[in-house]
């Protein structure tokens, strides 16, 4: 049941959307389909299940904080915020968006109407998005500081 519903919660770094339905948060967000999602991770030992971190990489990415990598098309975050954990802990991963239309800045009326579930209380603090780093065997690339 929770794997088909959509959340509006206060991540790591944004108020946004979490859901494991990524064809739900297309059509909410209007964005193209194509496009693809983060997956937020409740642990390090989920990656595994998603994709294989180069050795090379794998005490980068264990040890970083609000940073998104990109490995052969699939981008994850592991998440440690406790209260995000909350949620992710009981769905093991999800997609994960801000809570806006694709391209425009945040509006709470328009979140609170497209979520299924709304976890309170939304934390207004917007930091800066995460880092986004593509990962190859050996290499690093810097995508979004």
């Amino acid at each position: 049941m929770l794997k088909k519903k959509v959340f509006l919660t206060s991540t790591d770094t944004t108020i946004g959307f979490i859901s494991q339905n990524n064809n739900k948060l297309n059509k909410i967000k209007n964005r193209p389909k194509n496009k693809k999602f983060i997956t937020a991770l409740d642990s390090i030992n989920s990656i595994n299940k998603l994709t294989r971190v180069p050795l090379t990489h794998k005490k980068r990415v264990r040890r970083a904080v609000k940073t998104t990598f990109v490995i052969k098309d699939k981008s994850f975050r592991v998440v440690k915020n406790k209260r995000h954990l909350l949620l992710l802990n009981r769905l093991g991963w999800a997609y994960t968006t801000s809570a806006n239309l694709s391209g425009k800045k945040y509006n709470e009326d328009f979140a609170k109407e497209n979520a299924d579930v709304i976890i309170s209380p939304l934390d207004l603090k917007i930091t800066k998005a995460s880092a986004i780093f593509k990962l190859g065997k050996k290499n690093i690339k810097r995508l979004r500081a």
